[in-house]
């Protein structure tokens, strides 16, 4: 059973094979702070944040010298922020 976060395979998986890529390909290809988590995440179909999304995105269309966008990638929109996330004002 698919839980809020959890979404299930994503098409990233079929997209990274396709190009005969992995995910320390996409670490190495990202000049941000992308980790072998975060890419193990996105396939996995675990929600990541707009900010995570895109870091997977660049790494991608970088490595693979293509131009995907991110409903190609995932089947969901990205996790929206929460106010405890933000750091207090004041």
């Amino acid at each position: 059973m698919e839980s809020g976060r959890d979404l299930g395979p994503q098409p990233l998986l079929g997209i990274l094979a396709k190009h005969g890529l992995s995910a320390t390909d996409l670490v190495r290809a990202s000049d941000e702070q992308l980790t072998h988590k975060m890419v193990a995440r996105a396939v996995q179909g675990r929600r990541l944040t707009a900010n995570t999304m895109g870091k997977v995105v660049r790494a991608l269309n970088r490595r693979a010298e293509s131009a995907y966008v991110s409903n190609q990638l995932f089947t969901y929109a990205p996790a929206r922020k929460s106010a405890a996330d933000d750091p207090p004002s004041g």
